[in-house]
């Protein structure tokens, strides 16, 4: 399964992940034949990539594990945050059992899957990146708690925190929010007004916990104090938001946005680890690195050596090197029988890059005229 633009689309290609639309609803599932009328529909709609499948089996690799949240309960969560928000904007007002319900299923999912190993895929379902952006920081951010050894009702705090930590979006024009190009200074004033504006909704609000209301004010403070809106520093942050804060990082990195590609999660991982010391808390970023893939199941690479390798296992804490399939040469030769390496075990094998999307369909065409 590999993600393309809407532009590298084909007729004939296969959905290898259902894509929904922002209020949860199927727009085509897994399996469905691409024909020109869905793309042009897809575009139509704005959504910038999709998960295909090649047709090939040795490059149609998916995780051994079924995903970390089960899809009715991403599916619910979509929708419940989708209704959430709406209805804050009208009102100033949020359903907090509502919410409470949807954070516990989450929790309920990720601590009965004893593989917290998250892939890019596990999270990278949806299409409308306000809605789809809780559900997914959520997600890492229970991940991340589960990691620390959190308890079920801190989970259940934290994940109901990270669900409404943008809530005070609701709050931003929405011409700067659906902006298809980066905000101006003015714009990114108001923007930067969020944290504040959703403390503020979480205040009135009959919450159990004031953490909620930490991780909406606090999520965009960074350990050098140079965040907003009060420049914290260190301990000054409370912990849960800063998990939030790493789960916002990352899933905005590695979402598509009107103004900007997808970073891949390698590229997240770069950029991220740069600014360890400064914004973010090294000891949980390390420890959300060795629970993400930072290349997924079915990432085709390029070794040091000029061959190319598919990626058919992460093992949690050596997510830098994973178990791949030797499968071509370095003229894109396909091998008859695929070699397994273990990359941690073979340190002169390097990874030198991902494949971008063109070497991904000239890798296609390959294989399927074999």
């Amino acid at each position: 399964m590999h993600k393309l633009s809407i532009k590298a689309l084909k007729p004939g290609m296969v959905i290898g992940r259902s894509i929904y639309n922002p209020e949860g609803c199927f727009l085509l599932t897994r399996g469905q034949v691409l024909t020109i009328t869905y793309i042009q529909r897809l575009t139509r709609l704005n959504i910038p990539s999709v998960y295909v499948l090649s047709g090939n089996p040795i490059l149609d690799i998916s995780p051994e594990t079924d995903d970390i949240v089960k899809e009715k309960t991403r599916t619910h969560a979509l929708q419940n945050v989708f209704a959430v928000f709406n209805n804050c904007q009208l009102t100033e007002s949020i359903n907090v059992d509502f919410m409470k319900q949807t954070a516990s299923s989450i929790v309920e999912d990720l601590i009965s899957n004893h593989n917290n190993l998250i892939q890019v895929t596990d999270i990278r379902r949806y299409d409308d990146y306000t809605f789809s952006h809780s559900v997914n920081v959520a997600i890492l951010s229970t991940m991340l708690g589960t990691m620390r050894n959190y308890t079920k009702s801190q989970l259940n705090i934290l994940t109901l925190g990270a669900l409404l930590h943008d809530i005070g979006k609701t709050k931003t024009p929405i011409e700067i929010l659906k902006k298809p190009r980066k905000l101006v200074p003015f714009e990114e004033e108001i923007m930067r007004r969020h944290p504040l504006k959703g403390a503020e909704i979480l205040e009135r609000a009959s919450l159990a916990s004031d953490i909620p209301i930490y991780i909406a004010q606090q999520h965009h403070e960074k350990c050098d104090g140079t965040g907003y809106p009060h420049q914290l520093q260190g301990k000054e942050i409370n912990e849960f938001a800063k998990i939030v804060a790493i789960a916002d990082v990352y899933d905005a990195l590695t979402s598509d946005r009107p103004y900007k590609k997808a970073y891949r999660p390698d590229l997240a991982f770069n950029i991220m680890t740069k600014f360890n010391a400064s914004h973010f808390d090294a000891n949980l970023l390390k420890l959300f690195f060795d629970n993400v893939a930072i290349y997924p199941v079915g990432t085709i690479l390029k070794l040091n050596e000029g061959s190319y390798a598919i990626v058919v296992h992460v093992q949690t804490g050596r997510t830098q090197t994973p178990i791949v399939h030797i499968i071509a040469d370095k003229n894109m030769k396909p091998f008859k029988n695929p070699k397994r390496v273990d990359l941690y075990q073979n340190r002169d094998l390097q990874i030198e890059l991902v494949l971008d999307e063109y070497e991904l369909m000239a890798i296609f065409s390959t294989f399927n005229r074999i």
